[in-house]
């Protein structure tokens, strides 16, 4: 997924849906972003994120959320990922749209965003990735749908 997002040192990550909290550390340890949120309903999964990051020496520039994702604020994301069901993706869109800045990517694990077109898309063994990029006319055409 982060390599499909093309995720670059410095940059910003966010992880919807982060679960155990390994992308986030994932993008740390590896892609060396600036800095990266997790968000997640369940927290046992909030609890296991942070003591992942901890034993990874990542927990300085980690931070997990215990939330709704759609309350989430990650307007200075230059790189969301998520792992959500098909209709939390496509009732998430809107908020992706309006909140991300134009250039900004989006990477889901398995499910698309309905009539919106990733840029790329890849399947490795039985999972599809799909990549969007944020721009002025999916803003247009897909944020108040």
């Amino acid at each position: 997924m982060l390599k499909l997002g093309n995720v670059r040192p410095g940059e910003i990550h966010y992880d919807l849906g982060c679960g155990d909290g390994r992308i986030v550390v994932m993008a740390l340890e590896k892609f060396g972003v600036a800095r990266a949120t997790g968000y997640d309903i369940d927290p046992e999964r909030i609890k296991e994120a942070n003591e992942n990051a901890k034993k990874a020496g990542v927990s300085d520039k980690s931070r997990f959320i215990l939330g709704n994702l759609f309350d989430a604020d990650f307007r200075d994301a230059d790189i969301v990922t998520l792992y959500l069901l098909p209709e939390v993706n496509l009732k998430l869109r809107p908020k992706l749209l309006k909140d991300l800045k134009v250039g900004s990517r989006i990477v889901s694990h398995q499910f698309d965003m309905g009539e919106w077109q990733p840029d790329k898309k890849i399947s490795v063994d039985w999972r599809t990735i799909y990549m969007w990029t944020v721009t002025e006319n999916s803003k247009a055409q897909f944020a108040a749908k």
